[in-house]
């Protein structure tokens, strides 16, 4: 018989680390939704200490669940706990999941503690988090570069003073499989009360190994694995949960345990991550990426004709993708509208769906058939925007070979109504400038990039910015049939993200 394997998703909170993936409360909600609907165990909705807005996000998210656990991240300091007991005590089963570091670099140059005051720390805080609630989760960071029978006795601490979890994070994504295997078989053989928690694991993707190592961890007997959706997370990502879990459904012979996953949701859960952060899914991309199921060299489409398992480990209705798609028109309807926006795991108030309805039918009178990506477009601009310092009202682009590209453009900022024309090296680019001078933005384009939502001339294009002001940086989405539009609507989108993360900074320099 196999044995449970918990699903800590950290989205929400080491996810959000990813630079310029900061999202409001309105996103963080909708994507909780998603995420309790896929069935992950637990929720770490964010660092409730780090500011008022992730406050307010981790206790609305506490407060809107209504199976899922939510985890709040907290030092092993006193405030920090009470921050996080404030935030989610109201939640149908409120985890405090308080961390310090353990590795000696960390110990000397971060905190400038000895190895009995790190234990100290661990006692006070854990013991202090216990006497709120008893689903506590105690982390060691940094723990795969820490020493080996330190950590034994820090988890030991922990466990004595309360913790029903204890989680071995390898911070810096510095381990090897095999070698991390190992170091879970030893912290579970050597630690003497190791019995009376749960064994976690938390990778990161610094030598692209945070999967096989949680993979190797969860065979040396590991039993909870902290991943976020599509693998996002400080520097280059966190564990993947698609892939953990894939991994899983599709060797259970070599990995003998389970999740309460419904991998039917998985790919629409990605898309929603890839909506709301602006992060695009690399193609290639294992399990949710736009090419993991395509098939373009000719022995491998005859293999798939004759069948699908020669060249598929993988069903791809598994994980929520299907060949057949109700395509909507101009001529659908309300009821048609809600009933696909809601299998595809949108499920709008009234006053929601007529927003969407209102976009939806205006790029109906401008495509033949309106996509699933194109609805996820609308349902994202519509309802999950971040709040709109500008918004565009008006664009004129004049250019061609034979004229000096210029944009025209009226823009409404914070009510008012400012307008302005100018020139550049293109259309895009006279845009951004008229734009940028009516904003009074000093932010740097560090990336522009523009893909198809679908096929044919009639697409919407979708186009990505990633913008850079005093240190801050924020990504930008916008969606037209034209392209030029879709560039200026990302532009602005970018704006209002940075104007967001003026008022609510991230606080990043702390995490596992």
């Amino acid at each position: 018989m196999t044995e449970r394997l918990y699903i800590f998703d950290t989205t929400l909170r080491d996810g959000e680390q990813s630079p310029g993936a900061s999202m409001n409360t309105g996103e963080k909600l909708r994507l909780a939704y998603q995420l309790e609907k896929l069935g992950v165990d637990v929720i770490e909705a964010g660092f409730p200490a780090a500011s008022v807005g992730d406050f307010e996000a981790v206790s609305r998210i506490a407060e809107k669940m209504k199976t899922t656990q939510v985890a709040a991240l907290a030092r092993t300091s006193k405030a920090d706990i009470d921050r996080a007991w404030e935030a989610i005590s109201h939640g149908v089963k409120p985890r405090i999941h308080t961390f310090i570091a353990t590795s000696d670099i960390h110990m000397e140059y971060k905190l400038g503690m000895n190895r009995e005051q790190v234990i100290e720390k661990t006692i006070e805080g854990v013991r202090y988090a216990r006497s709120f609630t008893d689903n506590v989760e105690f982390s060691a960071e940094d723990a795969s570069r820490s020493d080996r029978d330190f950590l034994c006795k820090v988890f030991e601490a922990a466990i004595e003073a309360g913790a029903t979890t204890v989680n071995v994070p390898d911070t810096v994504g510095y381990a090897i499989p095999e070698e991390f295997g190992e170091l879970i078989k030893y912290i579970i053989a050597r630690t003497p009360n190791i019995g009376k928690a749960v064994v976690s694991v938390h990778c990161h993707n610094d030598l692209g190994l945070a999967t096989a190592n949680t993979v190797a961890a969860i065979c040396a007997g590991a039993r909870q694995a902290e991943v976020t959706i599509n693998g996002i997370g400080e520097r280059a990502g966190n564990t993947s949960l698609e892939e953990v879990v894939m991994s899983i459904h599709t060797r259970p012979n070599f990995i003998p345990v389970n999740t309460n996953i419904k991998t039917e949701n998985i790919h629409p859960t990605s898309r929603l991550v890839s909506m709301i952060t602006g992060i695009i899914v690399q193609p290639n991309k294992a399990i949710v990426g736009a090419n993991a199921f395509a098939h373009e060299a000719g022995i491998h489409q005859d293999g798939m004709l004759k069948n699908p398992m020669t060249y598929e480990i993988m069903k791809p209705e598994t994980i929520g993708l299907s060949q057949s798609k109700l395509i909507l028109g101009k001529h659908s309807g309300r009821h048609a509208l809600r009933s696909h926006l809601k299998d595809m795991g949108y499920d709008l108030s009234d006053e929601e769906l007529n927003q969407v309805f209102k976009r939806f039918k205006e790029i109906a009178d401008k495509k033949k058939h309106v996509m699933d990506e194109d609805l996820e477009v609308i349902v994202t601009e519509g309802i999950l925007r971040t709040a709109e310092t500008f918004k565009l009202d008006y664009l004129n682009v004049v250019s061609g070979t034979t004229v000096y590209p210029m944009a025209s453009v009226r823009l409404e900022i914070n009510g008012r109504i400012v307008q302005g024309a100018g020139y550049g090296n293109g259309p895009i680019d006279s845009a951004y400038n008229t734009i940028a001078k009516l904003t009074g933005a000093r932010s740097e384009l560090l990336r522009f990039t523009v893909s198809a939502l679908t096929g044919g001339t009639d697409a919407q294009g979708e186009v990505t910015v990633r913008l850079r002001e005093n240190g801050l940086i924020a990504l930008g989405r916008g969606s037209d049939p034209d392209i030029i539009t879709a560039s200026a609507k990302a532009y602005i989108n970018g704006l209002n993200r940075l104007e967001y993360l003026k008022t609510n900074p991230v606080n990043a320099s702390d995490g596992l």
